[in-house]
């Protein structure tokens, strides 16, 4: 093959164009998880770890399964990974939080046990705790096996025909002696990829409703919290309404400490309602496509399920609707107490630039005093130093008595000292007033 020809197989070409860089990655998800090719008798125990998102950790139990079974250790970087060895296959599918392990092996149909030696067990290093264990036998209809039906608890048992009667799937949702889920798929003849199709729809439909089911225990310890806030907040809102204008600062700082703690709830809680939201949606689209026979006297898996999950659902979503509802309520209150306070501010600026205005005032008149004083001490000194130029000028004793010149002088040092300080004090002055703006 030329260096062209395995270009274009690796993806990076078509038609000799380069492809976009993410291209590989959108192409290769559609084929990223592929159904299984099952055939009955088999039996499959899938267990999912919460891991929260901790590639090492599957690594490690990958590495630690690989090397007890015998079998080669696969990519890394690939979300699906597959074991195969003399006991079956395991698969591991890493998700967000949480990953997947499959073991599928062939059953014994006289001890109706899994044949060979059980993966899970015997140094098995999980990847986190278990979230969901699930055993799902799948057997070829006969009479014989259609006695497997009895083995589940008719008050919870759920029976359905699925695949337009080519199959029965029944189940009662309680563990067993194991912890797991027990599951039993009849086959009516299904072919091998229809009937790996509909496992891993049963595999997922009890995953994914377990991890919805997460968020109850959040709502159950958000519930008396809100409560507690709601009451907090009305009785802030009712001091408002009595006394808001004398103690709107403490108000507003226990208003905003409630809001402190409303965010911590809201932001806690953020990732597990989306979560349950995402989650509970796949259970309901892998429900709609089991295409489900009601058999009578039994639930169906739909219904059982819907009445179940549903109420759970709609309590997540009204404690999500309560925090954004208390969020706006503690914002409008909020709001409310700072134009009280904005208004408070204002009236207390008024009453500083009155004070500052009499102040000015006052300055005025204290400047125009000691201007007449400073007019009247300016003079007197000027006056003594004309008084003795003038007796020191000679012949003036013979002339004129310096006493009459002197006081003949006193009048015009003073008009002119005074014109002096008002020209200076209005030249000062004009420095303040806007361009083309002359002083009345």
């Amino acid at each position: 093959m030329s260096e062209d020809a395995s270009a274009s197989t690796d993806g990076q070409f078509v038609y000799g164009m380069p492809t976009y860089e993410n291209r590989r990655v959108a192409i290769d998800e559609v084929h990223a998880r592929p159904y299984l090719l099952i055939e009955a008798p088999r039996v499959l125990v899938q267990l999912a770890f919460m891991n929260d998102g901790n590639l090492a950790k599957d690594k490690a139990t990958l590495a630690e399964l690989s090397s007890r079974m015998g079998a080669s250790l696969p990519d890394d970087d690939t979300p699906l990974h597959g074991l195969t060895f003399e006991q079956g296959d395991l698969h591991c599918e890493k998700h967000t939080e949480f990953s997947t392990y499959l073991w599928c092996t062939p059953l014994d149909p006289e001890t109706g046990n899994p044949s060979g030696e059980d993966p899970f067990k015997h140094g098995f290093t999980p990847p986190g705790p278990v979230i969901c264990g699930i055993r799902l036998d799948v057997l070829a209809w006969t009479e014989e096996t259609a006695k497997y039906i009895d083995r589940f608890d008719p008050i919870s048992r759920c029976h359905s025909l699925v695949e337009d009667g080519t199959a029965e799937i029944v189940t009662d949702f309680r563990q067993d002696a194991d912890g797991l889920t027990r599951m039993l798929i009849l086959d009516r003849g299904l072919t091998p990829m229809r009937l790996g199709a509909l496992a891993q729809r049963l595999l997922e439909i009890e995953t994914y409703r377990t991890l919805a089911l997460l968020g109850i225990p959040l709502t159950r310890s958000l519930g008396p919290h809100l409560r507690a806030i709601e009451k907090r907040l009305a009785a802030i809102t009712d001091e408002m309404r009595k006394s808001a204008r004398h103690d709107s600062e403490a108000l507003l700082s226990r208003l905003t400490d409630l809001s402190a703690e409303l965010e911590a709830d809201t932001a806690a809680s953020l990732y597990r309602f989306g979560a349950s939201r995402a989650y509970y949606e796949i259970v309901e689209e892998r429900l709609a496509a089991l295409g489900e026979t009601f058999v009578p006297g039994c639930y169906r898996w739909r219904s059982f399920l819907h009445r179940r999950i549903a109420p759970a659902m709609r309590t997540c979503r009204a404690i999500e609707e309560r925090q954004a509802n208390l969020s706006d309520k503690l914002a409008r209150a909020t709001s409310l107490l700072r134009s009280w306070i904005d208004v408070e501010l204002e009236r207390q600026n008024g009453d500083l630039l009155a004070s500052m205005n009499n102040r000015a005032k006052l300055q005025l008149q204290l400047q125009q005093t000691v201007e007449g004083l400073s007019v009247a001490a300016i003079s007197y000194y000027v006056i003594g130093l004309l008084s003795y130029l003038i007796k020191g000028i000679p012949g003036i004793h013979d002339a004129v008595a310096p006493e009459l010149v002197i006081s003949a002088l006193v009048p015009v040092v003073l008009l002119a000292i005074w014109w002096t300080v008002r020209r200076i004090r209005h030249s000062h002055s004009d420095h303040g007033l806007p361009p083309g703006k002359d002083r009345i």
